[in-house]
């Protein structure tokens, strides 16, 4: 893998992957971060991906120009916490502490007080529903651990090791919820067979308005950046 720029103002970056089952030079832009991202056959030579890069130029600006906006979760910004868009401001005091349209945050540390104190509440929020949905099958898991990842929502092992992103705690607490009982299930049913969505069901209920929520407005919620 190496790393490259398209020409121009501002110099896009450029990401070029070699894979031996390309057949021909694909070219992705992340809807999460904006990554461009070049795969190429092995026998392709980075002079020749780049040219390609170049050729569609115009096509990955317009689909950059389309990304959400980043936002820098700081004082000042409004962060959708539990589902509840609250605004960040200084505390006089050490701990972040939850109001209804506001957290409060340690000026001298806010975003990483902020970040950490939204992982302890997924925690507590996942925690709390997998037990509820692990309790109604009948099966117990292993472990919850909490990532930021960009590929998937969450996900089980065969161990019953349930994973899931801590951004979940962003979304509608109803979405949360399900994301827990869909991974759940997977203590079951190690697929998505038509048996999975119908056990989802029967753990969650009606999760098709969820399962839209994440598909239409998901990527939203990697736009809230705490390393500035």
């Amino acid at each position: 893998m190496a790393d490259h720029h398209l020409s121009g103002k501002p110099p896009v970056p450029l990401t070029l992957r070699r894979s031996a089952r390309a057949r021909r030079i694909s070219l992705r832009v992340s809807s999460l971060d904006g990554r461009v991202t070049l795969t190429l056959p092995k026998q392709v030579s980075d002079r020749e991906a780049l040219a390609f890069a170049e050729e569609k130029s115009d096509w990955i600006r317009s689909h950059l120009a389309r990304q959400p906006e980043v936002i820098c979760a700081d004082l000042g910004a409004t962060l959708p916490v539990d589902g509840t868009n609250r605004l960040v401001v200084a505390s006089p005091l050490r701990r972040v502490s939850l109001e209804a349209d506001r957290v409060l945050v340690p000026a001298a540390t806010a975003q990483r007080s902020l970040q950490r104190f939204l992982r302890e509440l997924a925690r507590d929020r996942l925690a709390e529903a997998c037990d509820h949905y692990a309790g109604r099958l009948g099966r117990n898991y292993s472990r919850i651990t909490l990532r930021d990842t960009r590929s998937r929502w969450g996900s089980c092992s065969w161990e019953g090791a349930l994973m899931f992103s801590w951004r979940l705690i962003l979304a509608p607490p109803d979405v949360l919820r399900y994301v827990a009982a869909h991974e759940v299930a997977h203590l079951t049913e190690m697929n998505h067979s038509p048996a999975f969505w119908s056990l989802v069901r029967d753990l969650y209920g009606s999760y098709e308005p969820q399962r839209r929520w994440l598909r239409d407005n998901g990527g939203l919620l990697h736009r809230y950046s705490f390393d500035g």
